[in-house]
């Protein structure tokens, strides 16, 4: 007899590790991203912090290359402990991060 499983492929099937809480708004909030580089993000990333500050005059946005970039890099310790030690409230994961 054959027994075939499946798996659900919208993502993890028992979840280990909660995301942060959400920001209760960004104004006076301090941001950064984190990026594997992928699917345009020279070009939209840039574009989301200009919104950012344009519609938010009082947050503080990191440039975009504030943090190691692409896939060999960004699930390393050393990147989540510079996220860390930079203090910011939220981190921005853009492009298929």
């Amino acid at each position: 007899m054959v027994q075939l499983e499946f798996y659900d492929p919208s993502g993890a099937i028992e979840i280990t590790q909660p995301h942060a809480p959400r920001l209760d708004g960004i104004a006076g909030k301090k941001i950064g991203f984190v990026t594997n580089e992928q699917w345009q993000a020279f070009r939209t990333l840039p574009l989301i912090k200009e919104l950012f500050e344009k519609d938010f005059p009082d947050v503080e946005i990191l440039p975009i290359d504030a943090y190691p970039q692409g896939n060999a890099l960004i699930g390393e310790e050393e990147t989540a402990r510079l996220v860390k030690q930079s203090g910011v409230d939220a981190v921005i994961i853009g492009n298929a991060a």
